[in-house]
Parts: structure tokens; C-alpha cells; sequence
């Protein structure tokens, strides 16, 4: 799709009688309907008017959510896993060590194929993450909106990896990982001269490290060890940083201590066996857990999570079929991540004065037997179709005389 002004393409339009899930204060709101002028939502309630000329969708009571979260992926910055030179993701320099200005989303293809892969399963923003390379300081992403825009929506996110999958980088040491934090730390804060032979970051380095650790941005720490977590709370409120955790395997063990440092944790929901020893207490109650105790919990997966954007809503079923507030599922698919990475004035919830990224539904959102039916963006109706889909459409297709896929 080619990248297109933001209300290029939007319309006036009601949506009519839908179950609206509004993912903000005021729920789920039954036979409910949604007004959009000029690609923002301008009201909800019941018994709303259509404007003149405005366009008229029928729900019918099916499924209104806002356009849902697709986790921490490379989405833009990679197109085929197998294919280095088609992934942008991570920085391997071994002459410097620790690059933390490196920024994905200057890669970032809003042409990308894998876009409207995802798009058409209901997702309208991810988080551009860093990937470690040659450093478990990864570097920066930011969301990135599904709708052709090529800037991030919101502010940069730091990305690092901490425990056992990171110790190659670090001296095969994950006690090394902290050592090398505070020296980081040091530098940034002008404890240790930058003209020392043993600096680890360039100028650039330590301006980006400074912002960060002012306050300015989120740092996102993949980690599941609850050790791990332990040390990265007390690393965290030590020197006032804002976090999140991805990943957190074992984050139920110090659910209590996350929820009073507000730390938000993207959980795989589908982690419940010790895939490495940095996983063995995971259960398929960790969602439920860090609920209960006053977490906000969002949702990102493990492995190929660019091209498989669309199991994260198995995730947040997966959490509530264990035991978290079906209210709380979606939750972790829009306001969550929308509050956490700095976006959420826009994006996250239905509500007057939010863009208008919305999709119609066939069925419960959370539940894989049911589909995206229409996803709009900025008020604007998308085609429901990528590259899978012509795919399928071409190798279905009856072709007469003819194998399958020569009918044209």
C-alpha cells in the first residue's frame, strides 16, 4: 500500500447498533453506536444521527474494538526471516560495543509486505523493536502505525536484554550485564571521562543513554528470571528510569514489587514449560497473576513475531482461558501498550477525541474461530486483503484446463 496523508481517504460515518468494547472507563456498551467525521471519533452513545452524506455501517451487534496491538516486532524491518540483508533489526559492530543511539525506525518500510498481513487480522500499531546483535543494549523503536504512515506515532523506546539468552554479550556473565549498566550509567551521567580508554559509548551514546535515564522514554527489558527482575527493579528505582518487561516468564513470582514500581509487563501467554533455565517457573497463569496483583499486563510473543503478528490475539485469549478478566484481554491489546509506550492521547480506546482506528468484527475478538471483517484507519476503510490472501485467492481459483495457479 502506498504511504497516503493521514484523513486523505477518511469519511463521515456511523457505525450502527455494535457491541462498542471501548477498552477505556466506560467498557462494553451494547447496541451502541459510533460517529467518525474527519478520521476522529466524534461520538458514542445510543441512537446517534448520521450527518448528511456520511456512510452508514450496519453492526448488527457484532464486535467494535479499537484497532489492536501487534506486540514488540520487526515489522518494516524485515521481510524475510531467513534473508539477512532483508532485516534491519539488529547492529553488530564489534569495534564499539554499545551503541544505544542506533534507531530501527530509520529502516523502517511502510511498504512493507508484512503490513497488510497483519493489518487485516485487526492490528493497527506494533512497537518497532531493536533486536540484540552485538550488544545487549539493542537500541531504539518506537510505534509504528499499520496505515502507511513512514514516522513513528509516538516516542522512542530503549530496548535491552538481560539473564542467560544475552550473556554471550556480556562475558558469559549475566552478572557482567549489571556491571556494564553502571558503567553505562557513568558515563551518561559524566561520572567517568568520555576520553577514557575504557568508554563504552560514543557522544551520541551518552546523549541518547542521558534522555533515558532523565525519564524521557521507556525502556523495554526482555527478561524472565525472576532474579533478574528482582535486580532490574532495584537497577530501576536506583536510578529513577521508566520500564517495561517483555517477556517475563517468571514476572508472577514479584508480581506485588512490579505493581508498585508501575512497571507494565508484555507477557507470552503461551509460555508454560521452562523453554531455558531463565523459564522454569513459567505457568499459563502469569497474566492472571500479574492482574490480580495490580500489573498492567500487555501482550508480545517469542520467535517469528513479524510474521506471525496475528497469534497475539491466541495470546489474550489464551491469558483469559486462564483465568485474566476478559476486560483485561483486550485491555492488553489496546490501552496498555497505547499507555505504556506514549501513545495513548490517540490511540487505545474508543472515545471522542481518538482517532478513528477501528475494527468490526465477526465474533469475541479474543477467540481465533472469529475475524477481523473491516479495519479502519483514521476513518478510512482498508482493503481486507495482502499478500496471503491473493495467495490463497490464486491457488483456489478454478483454472479450467489448466494446473492451479496458471489461470492467468
Amino acid at each position: 500500500m502506498a504511504a497516503v496523508s493521514v484523513n486523505a481517504f477518511a469519511q463521515d460515518m456511523l457505525i450502527r447498533n455494535a457491541t462498542v468494547h471501548t477498552a477505556g472507563p466506560q467498557g462494553s456498551l451494547n447496541a451502541s453506536d459510533v460517529l467518525v467525521q474527519g478520521g476522529v471519533i466524534r461520538a458514542v452513545g445510543s441512537g446517534l444521527a448520521a450527518p448528511a452524506g456520511a456512510t452508514v455501517v450496519e453492526a448488527n451487534g457484532r464486535p467494535l474494538t479499537p484497532a489492536l496491538f501487534g506486540g514488540i516486532t520487526e515489522i518494516g524491518i524485515e521481510e524475510v526471516s531467513g534473508e539477512s540483508a532483508t532485516d534491519d533489526g539488529a547492529l553488530t559492530l564489534t569495534q564499539q560495543p554499545m551503541w544505544p543511539e542506533f534507531d530501527v525506525t530509520l529502516a523502517y518500510n511502510p511498504a512493507s509486505v508484512l503490513i497488510p498481513v497483519a493489518r487485516v487480522e485487526g492490528l493497527g500499531f506494533t512497537l518497532l523493536g531493536a533486536t540484540t546483535g552485538g550488544s545487549f543494549i539493542a537500541g531504539q523503536g518506537a510505534v509504528m502505525r499499520l496505515d502507511g504512515s513512514a514516522d513513528p506515532a509516538g516516542p522512542r523506546a530503549l530496548f535491552i536484554r538481560l539473564g542467560s539468552p544475552a550473556a554471550s554479550l556480556s562475558g558469559n556473565s549475566r552478572a557482567a550485564q549489571w556491571m556494564l549498566l553502571d558503567q553505562l550509567v557513568a558515563e551518561a551521567r559524566g561520572r567517568m571521562p568520555s576520553d577514557s580508554p575504557h568508554a563504552l559509548l560514543t557522544p551520541a551514546g551518552r546523549a541518547t543513554l542521558a534522555r533515558y535515564l532523565a525519564g524521557n522514554g521507556r525502556i523495554v527489558v526482555a527478561v524472565n528470571r525472576a532474579a533478574d527482575i528482582r535486580q532490574l527493579l532495584r537497577w530501576a528505582q536506583r536510578e529513577n528510569v521508566r520500564i517495561a518487561i517483555a517477556g517475563g516468564a517468571e514476572a508472577w513470582k514479584l508480581a506485588p514489587q512490579l505493581a508498585q514500581a508501575k512497571v507494565p509487563v508484555f507477557v507470552d501467554a503461551l509460555a508454560d514449560l521452562p523453554a531455558d533455565f531463565d523459564q522454569i517457573g513459567a505457568t499459563l497463569e502469569n497474566a492472571a497473576r500479574l492482574q490480580a496483583a495490580g500489573v498492567a499486563v500487555g501482550f508480545s510473543q517469542s520467535g517469528d513475531a513479524s510474521h506471525n503478528a496475528r497469534k497475539i490475539r491466541q495470546l489474550a485469549g489464551n491469558a483469559v482461558a486462564n483465568g485474566l478478566p476478559w476486560q483485561d484481554g483486550l485491555a492488553g491489546l489496546t490501552r496498555v501498550p497505547a499507555q505504556a509506550f506514549g501513545v495513548d492521547e490517540r490511540l487505545g480506546t474508543i472515545a471522542v477525541g481518538k482517532r478513528a482506528d477501528l475494527v468490526l468484527w465477526t465474533g469475541d475478538p479474543l477467540d481465533v474461530a472469529h475475524t477481523a471483517e473491516q479495519i479502519w484507519l483514521d476513518g478510512r476503510a482498508l482493503p481486507m486483503r495482502s499478500r496471503q490472501t491473493e495467495l490463497r485467492d490464486r491457488y483456489l481459483r478454478d483454472a479450467g484446463g489448466l494446473p492451479r495457479a496458471y489461470s492467468y
